[in-house]
């Protein structure tokens, strides 16, 4: 599967405070699948990593909002990290770029604390998602139907609940973005 992802672009939205196995893994294995992977931001620079509550490593930023397109990524990746995740969510850029992927069908890859995002962009309602736990009252609260699973494949949606899901994310977005691609 090395260049199963050859001439995919994907976008991974993330601000300081990210959980760094969410944003640093899924972004390896979209990378040895062949996809080129940006790290899009609020600002330029290096964002800041956590690993739960202990401060991680920091991110070269990509991007920043201002200066990445939507139609420009085949699929969206949104780690979590409660830091991360509370700020983003009250991003209007971030909001837009995240309804943008979903409504030209792009798949939108969600871990733990990322569907935060998605919840304040409107876009839950009618959706079966998996999240950490204590997100499913915001969840229902949207109109979505919550799920304790691995992962969760809902149309373009995929959805993750925590760190140990990681792999089976991992393999669920990559198996997307190639049938999108062999399509």
């Amino acid at each position: 599967m090395a260049n199963a992802l050859t001439g995919c672009k994907v976008a991974v939205l993330a601000v300081d405070g990210f959980e760094q196995a969410e944003l640093i893994e899924p972004r390896r294995a979209l990378t040895e699948a062949g996809a080129t992977v940006h790290v899009i931001s609020a600002t330029g620079g290096k964002i800041q990593g956590f690993r739960h509550v202990d401060k991680g490593d920091f991110v070269d930023v990509d991007m920043t909002f201002d200066n990445a397109s939507p139609g420009d990524y085949d699929a969206v990746v949104l780690p979590g990290g409660v830091v991360n995740s509370d700020a983003i969510r009250l991003l209007p850029q971030a909001q837009a770029f995240v309804k943008a992927a979903d409504q030209a069908k792009k798949p939108v890859a969600v871990i733990c604390h990322g569907a935060w995002l998605p919840v304040s962009a409107g876009l839950m309602k009618g959706r079966t998602v998996t999240s950490w736990p204590s997100l499913q009252d915001d969840i229902r609260n949207a109109g979505g139907t919550w799920v304790d699973k691995e992962v969760v494949e809902d149309g373009n949606f995929i959805t993750s609940r925590k760190p140990g899901d990681i792999p089976a994310f991992n393999r669920t977005l990559i198996a997307q973005l190639s049938k999108k691609k062999a399509a």
